[in-house]
């Protein structure tokens, strides 16, 4: 998404890939898994929020 990158931390983005892998894909911030659960959610993809931080907003300083 525009705006956005993927974390820099990758020890941090490992756990979360990892668990986005347990729950086949779905968001692992998230109790249910549906299809806005989906990575990346409805939630991020519609209200530019990542619950989790696996992406997060370019800073423009």
């Amino acid at each position: 998404m525009k705006g956005y990158i993927l974390n820099p931390d990758k020890e941090y983005v490992e756990k979360i890939i990892e668990g986005i892998r347990k729950k086949d894909g779905h968001c692992p911030c998230r109790l249910t898994k549906d299809d806005t659960t989906l990575c990346p959610c409805d939630d991020f993809i519609e209200n530019k929020v990542c619950k989790c931080n696996l992406f997060i907003k370019i800073d423009k300083a």
